[in-house]
């Protein structure tokens, strides 16, 4: 019984020696680097200027969670206050014109509608990590 429990103790540690050892060499892959890279590269950020929010959470909360929700959408945040949103986005997967139809359309379409969008810098968004 001894001998199986030795057996099985080295296999354990073998097994996890060659993961650790395996997965030490996928993270320094230069390929990988330059994957991230290339995808960084294809993200973009907007502001868009929305007219017809009337409240903070029916409107305002509803269009980001909209905008959330949608494919390619890597953070949004929308200000009542501002009556504007902060959109960042995977050009490859979402483009600006699918970003507006998903406001205008929210709430049935006939409330919201987007009065500008404009490039913004990637640093711009302070709240990044909500």
């Amino acid at each position: 019984m001894k001998l199986h429990i030795k057996y099985l103790s080295f296999a354990v540690f073998l097994l996890f020696f060659i993961s650790c050892d395996s997965s030490k060499k996928s993270s320094e892959n230069p390929e990988e680097k330059n994957k991230s890279e290339v995808i960084a590269e294809n993200i973009r950020e907007v502001k868009v200027d929305i007219k017809g929010m009337t409240c903070e959470i029916g409107c305002a909360r509803l269009i980001q969670s909209k905008l959330y929700k949608a494919d390619g959408v890597n953070y949004a945040k929308v200000s009542f206050e501002d009556s504007s949103g902060i959109v960042r986005y995977d050009q490859n997967r979402i483009d600006e014109n699918k970003i507006k139809e998903i406001i205008e359309r929210t709430a049935g379409g006939e409330i919201y509608s987007v009065v500008s969008m404009e490039d913004v810098t990637l640093d711009a968004s302070p709240d990044e990590t909500q």
